[in-house]
């Protein structure tokens, strides 16, 4: 039984209440989240006629990737009566070691997907852009002995910008909408919408999910016209829709982590080709012996475990300096240099368009930091740096491998994301066992 005899059969039956316990056996046997699913697009139903006969948000562009994600996000505008186009962003257009562009893979995916749900589709580049704004920042990071992150940078620069201006000024349309797992305070599909009120950047209900960490730096104009059709959805209740809209080959396709452009290539040999190695050599933290040499600081980030021949434990990187292309290692992974009690970051990005009040009135502001996506946020207290434009960030328990060029994300007790910072240095939890160290880079900013 396919998706659209199922919708035409609860329309149906459910205006009967003595045929409803049947249906719902039927859809039990079809799937265990398909009442669930169902039952999520019914409650907006009423919403939605509203608002689109109010004319608000009447046309929607839909970032389609190719990927599952922005397929049902398609799907969900169009089932509530929107007139969808879907929009695929190529900022990337060189050949792998193989010779294939796997974003050539995604636009025939994105083409396959807007055809079957009989949306019109539109291809937009973007790539001289990404590579002056984005990808020439990552570039100096990693020279500088950074740990860039090019996601946050492409969403704020790129997606949400650039893209954004496009869809709303080219294809005229009255939204945009994004398969993001996030949620906005003036909802799914922008129904409490507010023209004198800001929008607020939330976390969705898939916390395993959770990808406010990377659109922590949405500009407020494009938040106020952007949908998240997918805030209220788990993951696998998404693979059981497009299963059942008859897009279920998208499951087989793996999903897409780490930096874009690189696919599935060795990170060494990609950089490599972009960046000119400075050999350097690795110091013992603790003896500051010579322990050997490696081929550049761009190969390396704090926390990550380096193979020394002949080391007399596991080594993992404590520090980079950049002057003199050193990296300081540590033996096993639990070693106090590698904890961090406070971070210093540059100037802050607040989504609502200003700080925090709190922060503003008392320069204290009591929040939950994190700084990787994958990784569970903790405890602080943000300060303003006197007589600077960034902050102070004082952790509630150390954390580990903390390094330079990553993103502070801030979090209120209601799941409020508020902005970000890129980290512009860092301070040890215990300054006692690493004081040689200090003393030795003293002239240098923030190693740790």
């Amino acid at each position: 039984m396919n998706w659209i005899h199922l919708e035409k059969r609860w329309k149906r039956l459910t205006n009967t209440k003595r045929n409803f316990s049947t249906y719902e056996l039927k859809l039990k046997r079809i799937g265990p989240s398909l009442i669930s699913i169902r039952m999520k697009i019914r409650i907006s139903s009423a919403w939605t006629e509203k608002f689109i006969d109010s004319n608000m948000f009447k046309s929607v562009a839909c970032a389609v990737s190719g990927g599952i994600d922005s397929a049902v996000t398609a799907y969900l505008l169009k089932a509530r009566g929107f007139d969808v186009i879907g929009v695929f962003m190529k900022n990337w257009d060189l050949n792998d070691e193989f010779g294939y562009c796997c974003s050539d893979k995604d636009l025939l995916d994105a083409d396959k997907v807007c055809q079957h749900l009989k949306i019109p589709f539109h291809e937009v580049q973007f790539i001289n852009e990404y590579w002056d704004e984005v990808f020439t920042n990552m570039l100096n990071g990693y020279v500088a002995g950074k740990t860039p992150n090019p996601d946050i940078l492409c969403n704020r620069l790129i997606k949400f910008d650039q893209f954004f201006s496009y869809c709303m000024q080219k294809l005229k349309v009255d939204a945009v909408a994004t398969g993001h797992y996030a949620r906005s305070s003036f909802g799914q599909f922008l129904e409490n919408f507010s023209p004198e009120k800001n929008a607020k950047l939330l976390r969705p209900t898939d916390k395993l999910k959770d990808q406010t960490y990377f659109l922590c730096q949405i500009p407020q104009a494009s938040l106020r016209r952007t949908m998240f059709p997918l805030a209220n959805w788990l993951k696998k209740d998404v693979r059981v829709m497009a299963e059942r809209t008859g897009m279920g080959w998208l499951n087989a396709k793996k999903e897409s982590y780490g930096i874009c452009m690189i696919g599935k290539r060795n990170f060494k040999n990609f950089i490599s080709e972009y960046v000119v190695s400075k050999k350097g050599c690795f110091v013992d933290v603790d003896s500051q012996k010579k322990l050997g040499e490696h081929e550049g600081i761009h190969l390396f980030t704090r926390g990550q475990r380096v193979k020394i021949p002949g080391g007399k434990c596991p080594y993992y990187v404590s520090k980079i300096d950049p002057v003199d292309s050193t990296i300081y290692v540590c033996c096993y992974n639990c070693h106090p240099s590698l904890y961090t009690s406070s971070v210093q970051t540059l100037q802050p990005y607040w989504i609502e368009g200003q700080e925090p009040q709190i922060l503003k009135k008392s320069k204290n502001l009591r929040c939950d930091f994190k700084y990787q996506h994958v990784l569970r946020s903790t405890s602080c207290i943000v300060k303003k740096l006197p007589s600077q434009l960034g902050l102070q960030v004082e952790l509630k328990h150390p954390v580990r491998a903390i390094s330079a060029g990553q993103y502070a994300i801030f979090y209120n007790d209601q799941d409020e994301c508020l902005g970000g910072a890129e980290i512009a240095g860092t301070n040890p939890s215990w300054p006692e066992l690493c004081g040689n160290l200090l003393m030795k880079t003293e002239e240098t900013q923030h190693f740790f």
